[in-house]
């Protein structure tokens, strides 16, 4: 039976996610299936016209997981 497993991160710690992920991977007996994401539009902060902030990344795994 495939299922499904959410990570939610931000643009700024990119690297932290994907040590995340890895390490999840990793630590659980999966057959990887996919792997798809999505980053968020960057939200302008009021009063900083040329700061914004850091987008959300969602990435979504889809897995079966393994007997034996």
């Amino acid at each position: 039976m495939r299922r499904v497993k959410l990570f939610k991160g931000v643009e700024a710690e990119m690297a932290m996610l994907e040590a995340e992920i890895n390490t999840w991977l990793g630590a659980n007996n999966v057959e990887l299936v996919s792997v798809s994401g999505n980053i968020a539009p960057q939200t302008h902060f009021a009063g900083s016209p040329d700061s914004f902030s850091t987008s959300d990344i969602l990435v979504i795994v889809t897995y079966e997981v393994q007997h034996g």
